[in-house]
C-alpha cells in the first residue's frame, strides 16, 4: 500500500507502507550533510531508495521553492520498485530539473560513465545511509526490500566506499550514517580509498548512553585531521525528542 507523506515546503515523498520507509537516519543524515555544500555543487546519493535524501536535501537548501538553484541531485538505487517510487516522488514535486533517479547498481562501476552517464570524479558530494549489517548466512532473502535495506545483501561497506571514491572529485566529500561498532572496518575501508575521515558525531538514544549511529564526513586526498563534533541524543524521555532533534526536523517539515 502507498501513502504519501509531506516534507518541508510542501514537497511530497511517495511510500511503500509494507517496504522500507524513512526514519530518522534519513533526517540526521540530511541536517550533517547540508551544511557543507556549496553553490552548484554535483551530489550523488548511493542507495537512496524511495528518494527522501535527494528530497530532504532540496527543501533544505532550497527554502524558498526557487527552482534555479544550482545544486544538481542524483539517486542512484538497485531495487526497481524503490527507484520507480523516487521518480514518481520527484515528478510529483516537479523537480526533474533538479532531482535525477538512475535504477542502477552502485557495485558496478565499470558501467557508471557509459551506462548510467555518470562521470568518474564528477561530483563533489556523495552521500550514503547504506545497509548497517553484514548478512548471516541464510536468514536474509535476497529480494525482501527490508532486508537489503537493513543488511548487506546486494551491497557491501566496501563497495559502498569505492563508489564514492569512483565518483568523487579530488578534495570532494564523502558523508554517510552508519553503526558505531563498525567504526573500524569503516576508517580500513576509507583510508584504502584515499578518503580521510574529517568530521564525525555520534548519535545517542538518550544523553549518557552508549551511541548506536555515527555520522561521518570523510574527504578524497585530503591531510589527516579528524574533528570531533558534540554527541547528539535524540529524545530528552520516551517518544519525546531533544530539543536539538525537533530544531532539525522543523527544517523539513
Amino acid at each position: 500500500m502507498e501513502q504519501i507523506d509531506t516534507l518541508k515546503n510542501g514537497y511530497k515523498i511517495i511510500q511503500d507502507t509494507e517496504g522500507f520507509m524513512f526514519g530518522i537516519d534519513a533526517v540526521l543524515l540530511t541536517d550533517f550533510v547540508s551544511g557543507c555544500i556549496k553553490a552548484q555543487d554535483r551530489i550523488i546519493d548511493l542507495g537512496t531508495g524511495n528518494g527522501i535524501i535527494p528530497l530532504l536535501l532540496s527543501a533544505k537548501n532550497n527554502p524558498n521553492g526557487n527552482s534555479s538553484t544550482k545544486n544538481l541531485i542524483t539517486g542512484l538505487e538497485i531495487q526497481q520498485g524503490a527507484a520507480e517510487l523516487a521518480t514518481r516522488s520527484v515528478e510529483l514535486n516537479g523537480l526533474q530539473n533538479k532531482i535525477t533517479i538512475i535504477n542502477g547498481d552502485l557495485t558496478k562501476t565499470d558501467d557508471f560513465a557509459g551506462k548510467y552517464g555518470l562521470a568518474k570524479h564528477g561530483f563533489e558530494i556523495v552521500t550514503c545511509n547504506p545497509p548497517y549489517s553484514v548478512v548471516e548466512s541464510g536468514k536474509q532473502n535476497p529480494k525482501d526490500e527490508k532486508a537489503i535495506a537493513r543488511h548487506e545483501v546486494l551491497c557491501t561497506l566496501e563497495d559502498v566506499v569505492a563508489a564514492a571514491d569512483f565518483l568523487l572529485k579530488p578534495h570532494g566529500k564523502f558523508l554517510m550514517i552508519h553503526r558505531p561498532y563498525r567504526l573500524a572496518e569503516i576508517f580500513g575501508a576509507l583510508y584504502h580509498h584515499h578518503l580521510e575521515p574529517k568530521r564525525m558525531r555520534l548519535v545517542s538514544p538518550f544523553a549518557g548512553e552508549e551511541p548506536n549511529l555515527v555520522l561521518l564526513e570523510a574527504r578524497k586526498n585530503a591531510k589527516p585531521r579528524l574533528k570531533l563534533e558534540p554527541e547528539l541524543a535524540v529524545y530528552e524521555r520516551a517518544g519525546e525528542y531533544t530539543e536539538e532533534v525537533k530544531a532539525i526536523y522543523s527544517n523539513f517539515k
